[in-house]
């Protein structure tokens, strides 16, 4: 049986260059095969821009997630620190490896879980590695590009 779900678009958030603070947008144009205008990894400019694949077209991370992290660790992780693009309410992200989604009008396609990093620790300057492991987010490739907005539904494919 498959199950049913409708999530959220919750924040859409984005960065021109490697290590710089993430900034909220209300939308974003989604380029497929490509990236997010406007983000470091659609430029070649992200901090793993050097390691080939799908995977850094487009990243997302439950608000769920966030909100354990405070709950569970009280570690205080805010969406724009997460580094992901796009940040979801509703969305059983782990379960979308290898399915296809659509954000609003853009059609993704999950390629493997985010899981934290070294580089995140150093970025955030927090303990997150172990907290976030299997729930640091998604990352996906875009199938049909489009504009993405904060509030689109988020639904399988």
């Amino acid at each position: 049986m498959v199950e049913e779900w409708t999530g959220q678009v919750v924040a859409i958030q984005i960065t021109s260059n490697a290590g710089e603070k993430m900034v909220s947008v209300d939308e974003v144009k989604a380029i497929a095969g490509k990236g997010l205008e406007g983000d470091r990894y659609l430029s070649g400019k992200g901090k793993f821009s050097d390691q080939p694949g799908l995977a850094r077209q487009l990243t997302l991370i439950e608000l769920e997630s966030i909100e354990a992290l405070r709950r569970e660790k009280t570690i205080e992780l805010s969406p724009l620190e997460s580094r992901r693009n796009i940040v979801t309410r509703g969305v059983p992200l782990n379960h979308l490896v290898d399915k296809r989604f659509r954000l609003g009008q853009v059609t993704a396609r999950g390629v493997k879980l985010c899981e934290p990093c070294d580089y995140l620790e150093e970025v955030t300057q927090k303990k997150i590695i172990g907290a976030l492991t299997h729930r640091g987010g998604l990352r996906a490739e875009i199938l049909e590009g489009g504009i993405i907005k904060v509030g689109d539904k988020i639904q399988p494919a």
